[in-house]
């Protein structure tokens, strides 16, 4: 498997399983273990994973870090692991700090299994930063993660590549951290800043109180808004996409599952209040399954999309298609209302 199908599976496990990781060990073999063989490295060569690694001139007796990587022979990235429970903090970078200045390693990572902190020597040589220059959930992978992993594969491993997206990155990560905070609790002089000529008077505790909360409620829909309309507009020109090629598709290639059939059976059993039941008409795809109006393409009423890991249904209450995902097909009942909404514009 590719290292993003890797990634995915990780997530899934710590999502599904995180209340069975309460211990380090649990996390290092049901995450950091996986984790390191999906970048490519033999986690059962002691030669390349150095498991309890010690070094005699850190002067601490007994201290060890988790895990050294080797990369031809010379110690590359240290690894310190927590419990998943854990709040990481600098105050756990103790014994990486050490070793980091006594090694040839030249990048560390704390992690309590969720949470990854990645830390190189970006403000002084031979020293390791306490602010990390990567961070990320493992439960929640973002598409743009994947390439700054890659660049860690054992097969690609290049100190000088990653050290130059790393500045980037942590400063653009430190502004991301700042942006998230103004949104969630506007400081007095951001309030001030995006109201100045909206309002004139004297601005005391109750006007700085109400528009507080106005600006944390026009960031969060200006996001919301700009989110909905790329997705939008994505959707629109994907979908036109994969209608011209599976116009093209060999049925042969088509399996309708059980999944989709009782999914189909579900939405025509919401709907035949709204609309004879006979007018809805299952046609499968090779990307989804389509519920339409009088097997006519141009009257969707839902698409069902159940090939993957996670399940999507789409709605279509104005001219745009929204997909909204779904953990189990009973939870397509939540959206009876829009269902027969959508049927009724077809009539009866």
């Amino acid at each position: 498997m590719s290292l993003e199908e890797n990634l995915r599976l990780l997530s899934e496990r710590v999502r599904s399983h995180s209340s069975s990781m309460a211990t380090e060990e649990a996390v290092k073999t049901a995450v950091v273990l996986p984790f390191l063989r999906a970048l490519g490295y033999d986690v059962f060569n002691p030669a390349e994973i150095v498991p309890e690694f010690t070094a005699d001139v850190v002067g601490k007796k007994g201290e060890k870090v988790d895990y050294a990587i080797k990369i031809d022979d010379e110690i590359r990235i240290l690894i310190e692991c927590k419990p998943i429970t854990t709040n990481l903090d600098k105050v756990h970078l103790a014994q990486l700090f050490r070793y980091f200045s006594v090694t040839t390693a030249k990048f560390a990572i704390l992690t309590n299994g969720r949470t990854f902190h990645f830390h190189t020597d970006l403000e002084e040589p031979n020293k390791l930063d306490t602010r990390p220059f990567l961070t990320f959930d493992l439960s929640e992978m973002q598409p743009h993660l994947f390439t700054e992993l890659k660049k860690f594969e054992k097969s690609g491993f290049d100190v000088g590549g990653i050290l130059a997206s790393a500045e980037r990155l942590k400063y653009t990560s430190a502004l991301k951290s700042a942006i998230s905070k103004q949104i969630e609790d506007p400081s007095e002089e951001f309030v001030r800043m995006i109201s100045a000529g909206l309002y004139e008077g004297r601005f005391t505790a109750q006007v700085k109180e109400q528009f507080t909360s106005l600006v944390r409620s026009a960031f969060r829909e200006v996001i919301r808004d700009s989110v909905k309309s790329r997705i939008s507009s994505a959707l629109a020109d994907t979908d036109q996409v994969v209608e011209e090629i599976e116009n093209n598709v060999d049925e042969d290639e088509i399996v309708t599952t059980e999944e989709e059939i009782e999914g189909y059976m579900i939405v025509k059993a919401i709907v035949r209040d709204t609309i004879k039941a006979q007018r809805v008409i299952m046609r499968d795809a090779k990307s989804y399954c389509a519920v339409i109006i009088d097997n006519n393409n141009r009257k969707p009423l839902t698409r069902l999309h159940f090939n993957r890991a996670l399940k999507y249904i789409s709605l279509f209450d104005g001219d745009k298609e929204e997909r909204v995902q779904i953990e189990t097909l009973d939870h397509i009942y939540e959206y009876t209302d829009r269902l027969r909404a959508t049927a009724a514009k077809y009539g009866e």
